[in-house]
């Protein structure tokens, strides 16, 4: 608009007059109401206008409109200062003598924000209501802890032992709540997980009361995070499906002290402006929270508007820089102008330098929280602007160096103390003493009845939730018999299970099966018309499938959950199903269906933090393995998901190939996690490939479990010719069964054929074994499962899977004898499921190639019957390996 001519400014003046006089008479309200008229009405009438989503650098809500704050400010401030304090002392005490590390700087910039969320707003679950979520920001865990210090729980010597957490007497680094399960509710401080899993999270509180399983109406997801953790993708992935959705009881605090790791989240910029616009783009209700009120005397000076320019022409490395100097330097290089120092005039630098930002101002952050509760139909961002180190002085405020301070001069500690008026010594100052309000104080008794009023000490988790009845093995009896001449995959039977579990009186409705997009590719088309797919405002249109019999249903009592094309946000669907036991004391039994290849890969972030929420569930790799996604291609071919699931320790991996596996392996889950309520969930990888399954031989159930069965015997008893033992999994057991069948009937060798559903628990019980022999030296040895099933066996062990060979590399310490691994090491190939195999090794002929090999090391045959095997089969010895090509 400043570079347009103005070509009457007679009639601008006109105008001007006149909306000044409607602000005056009327207020904002009405002259907003007409200025957007006029809008309307020049757009109707073909005028471009095009739309801005910023508005001026100041407070979204005006003095004038700010409630009347509720509390002690006082006292507040005597207790904020108090655990200010300890939050700085815990850190610098716990780095006196160790090298832990911790964060002083995030916490001292945002006190003031969790300060008038924990004394007004966020409430504790009681047998009444069922509380507020919050996702505390990982690098202010030292103020989290300080507050619960003041409030008795917990005690000196956790606070002592900050991050040293081996001796069972510490607290966590961040918020962590496999490490403290009846503190953290959520993990967050791998950056940009917590904004993501906290939409998901108000998502799925919607998708509770409306399908009638929990009353979340009046509860509300709140996410803290830092301006420089929004450039995380995942940070402000799904901001639009919030306000799409219209998620009005979620909100964001952005803690915006300009800052990131190293330097300034936006020094050539304003990083609030950046993210007001986007927000406001994507639907979001924005309030700013910028200026504190001791600027609010100067805003009334400001008729003509020259503050508020200058405001909007400094960039954000500018403003950093004021804060890292004194008032003195802010008279000279902000008040620039002989109109703006005139407007300072009165004042002495100390009143300049006290000119506050609005994020440490408690009046002003209280009027954005007040008003983000009471906005409907919008989910709410406050933009609150701060000082990262606020309180440290010299030691790091507002410094590039703010974030890796973990050790401060006596001297700064002193001005520390001095500036928050702390009862603290100057003999003590060294020490950093811990400071507790004392009992019968009018501080602590503000403290404790501020929380009491809403609930309880603080928002918090559940460890357990009502053990839930699951239906017995025998309700999937279909699955544990031959399919005959039926030929199906398992991704069939495992759908198949879902809609047994769906039907179940007990726990049917906790069932949520979640899918991103794709759910035809899975067969899962039958559950839209049976289940329907969940949305909260039903279906408001005819799909253009409404005749068929499985046509794609929205209702706002569906059950199933189909995010569109989003790995990230299905995960955080069943993350948060997943973790309803805790968050909302009702179990679910969320079933997220997957391409296996953009599992793990694609969010394992997520997967871990899945594993430190105690989730329980079921997640479903589907199209797995590097083989049978056959004509898809390098990118879509998995062959290391279970390597990746392997190190989640509380993940249970299962690569199944027969149906009456998959029903045994999904029973065991139900039982441990619902009814048992073991903190850990399930991945099962399922194939696309259609074939006959046999039934389940008798007595495998607990085997299956473990990892490892018998599947097939050869000749019995002690033969006198060669024997070898073959070990398989998933899509490649049934080529391992081809080759069995090939090396007796081609080479006289006789095969044992076992089904290995999990080398990742066969590994994992090794070790455990392992373990305890080796702290146990006196006791008779334990045997791991591995050894017991191959131990009175004869021949070498030859393992194929369609994954890479560390997959099955992974129980080789327990192998008794010779051990051979094939597997799909290198990238994909699109092309048929047999050429596939061929090329990366692993179908029947090179198992039996393998096989021989492996006799022949051990003279049992001759090393001409392998190369008579290899010409045979057409394998050229001197073709490239796969993972070279």
């Amino acid at each position: 608009m400043d570079k347009l001519p103005d070509l009457d400014p007679q009639e601008t003046r006109e105008w001007l007059d006149a909306l000044e006089g409607v602000l005056q008479r009327e207020g904002t309200d009405r002259a907003h109401f007409l200025i957007e008229q006029l809008i309307d009405r020049a757009r109707r009438s073909g005028a471009y206008l095009p739309f801005s989503a910023n508005t001026a650098y100041v407070n979204t809500i005006p003095v004038e409109k700010q409630p009347r704050y509720p509390g002690d400010f006082a006292i507040e401030q005597t207790i904020r200062h108090y655990i200010r304090w300890n939050a700085m002392a815990m850190v610098v005490r716990a780095n006196k003598h160790t090298n832990v590390g911790g964060h002083i700087a995030s916490f001292a910039s945002a006190a003031t924000l969790y300060d008038v969320g924990y004394n007004h707003f966020w409430r504790a679950w009681t047998p009444e209501r069922g509380g507020d979520l919050v996702y505390i920001q990982g690098h202010s865990a030292p103020g989290i802890y300080s507050r619960a210090f003041l409030l008795g729980l917990l005690s000196e010597e956790q606070l002592e032992n900050f991050r040293q957490e081996v001796d069972g007497k510490g607290l966590s680094s961040y918020p962590h709540p496999w490490l403290m399960p009846d503190f953290w509710q959520f993990p967050t401080v791998s950056m940009g997980l917590g904004p993501h899993m906290a939409i998901y999270q108000a998502r799925f509180m919607r998708y509770l009361h409306d399908r009638g399983i929990a009353d979340t109406a009046d509860r509300k997801v709140w996410a803290f995070c830092g301006d420089g953790e929004m450039d995380e993708p995942e940070a402000m992935g799904a901001i639009d499906r919030a306000g799409r959705e219209k998620l009005d009881n979620l909100i964001f605090v952005v803690n915006c002290n300009l800052q990131r790791l190293d330097g300034p989240v936006r020094g050539n910029g304003k990083i609030i402006q950046e993210l007001e616009s986007t927000f406001r783009g994507a639907g979001w209700n924005v309030l700013k929270v910028i200026w504190g009120r001791h600027w609010d005397p100067l805003f009334a000076k400001d008729s003509e508007g020259i503050l508020r320019r200058r405001m909007m022409e400094v960039v954000d490395g500018e403003y950093q820089l004021y804060k890292s100097r004194n008032g003195a330097f802010v008279r000279e290089h902000f008040f620039n102008s002989p109109e703006l120092k005139a407007m300072v005039s009165e004042l002495s630098d100390e009143d300049v330098w006290r000119l506050n930002r609005g994020g440490h101002d408690p009046f002003k952050v209280y009027a954005a929280y007040d008003a983000a509760v009471k906005h409907t139909g919008q989910p709410t961002v406050i933009l609150a602007k701060t000082i990262k180190g606020y309180g440290m002085g010299e030691a790091g405020e507002a410094m590039n160096i703010a974030h890796q301070q973990k050790k401060i001069a006596v001297d700064a500690i002193r001005r520390f103390r001095d500036r928050f008026d702390l009862p603290v010594p100057d003999d003590q100052l060294e020490k950093v003493p811990f400071l507790r309000l004392p009992e019968g104080s009018k501080e602590l008794e503000y403290l404790k009845a501020r929380r009491q009023e809403l609930g309880g000490d603080r928002p918090r988790r559940r460890a357990k939730a009502k053990p839930l009845e699951v239906p017995p093995l025998s309700a999937f009896d279909r699955l544990l018999k031959s399919s005959e001449d039926r030929e199906l995959s398992t991704t069939m039977a495992l759908v198949q299970i879902m809609t047994i579990l769906a039907r179940d009186k007990a726990i049917g409705k906790r069932v949520v099966p979640i899918v991103p997009d794709e759910g035809r590719t899975f067969g899962m088309e039958g559950m839209y018309r049976q289940l329907g797919i969940w949305s909260h405002v039903g279906q408001l249109y005819t799909p253009e499938d409404a005749d068929k019999l499985a046509y794609y249903r929205e209702d706002k009592q569906g059950q199933v959950l189909q995010e569109g094309i989003t790995e990230a946000g299905a995960m955080c669907d069943w993350i948060a199903g997943a973790s309803a036991y805790a968050t909302h004391g009702e179990p679910m039994l969320p079933f997220y269906l997957f391409y296996s290849m953009f599992g793990f890969q694609r969010v394992g972030d997520f997967a871990w933090a899945a594993g430190d929420m105690r989730c329980r569930g079921f997640l479903v790799g589907g199209t797995s393995g590097r083989t049978t996604l056959n004509g898809e291609g390098l990118q879509h071919e998995d062959g290391h998901s279970h390597v990746l699931s392997s190190v989640i320790p509380n993940c249970r991996s299962y690569d199944p190939t027969f149906s009456y596996e998959v029903a045994v392996i999904v029973h065991d889950g139900l039982r441990r996690m619902l009814a048992e309520q073991e903190d850990a969930y399930w991945y099962v990888t399922v194939l696309n490939e259609n074939y006959a399954h046999p039934g389940m031989p008798e007595g495998v159930e607990q085997d299956i479990v473990k990892g490892m069965y018998l599947f097939k015997q050869g000749a019995k008893g002690k033969a006198k010719g060669p024997r070898v033992q073959l070990l398989g999994s998933g899509a490649i057991l049934r080529e391992v069964i081809a080759a069995a069948d090939l090396l007796k009937s081609q080479w006289g060798v006789d095969a044992d054929v076992w089904s290995c559903p999990s080398f990742t628990e066969l590994a994992r019980d090794g070790m455990a074994v392992s373990r305890h022999n080796r702290l146990h030296p006196e006791d008779a040895p334990r045997r791991a499962h591995v050894e017991t099933c191959l131990g009175g066996t004869q021949g070498p062990v030859v393992a194929a899977t369609d994954y890479v060979r560390t997959f099955a590399e992974q129980i080789r310490p327990w192998v008794p004898r010779a051990y051979h691994v094939l597997g799909t090491d290198g990238f994909g190939r699109s092309d048929t499921r047999e050429k596939l195999r061929r090329f990366f090794e692993v179908d029947r002929h090179h198992v039996a190639v393998a096989a021989l090999k492996a006799l022949a090391d051990e003279g049992t045959v001759p090393a001409a019957k392998v190369a008579e095997a290899m010409k045979k089969y057409g394998i050229d010895p001197a073709r490239p390996a796969p993972w070279t090509v």
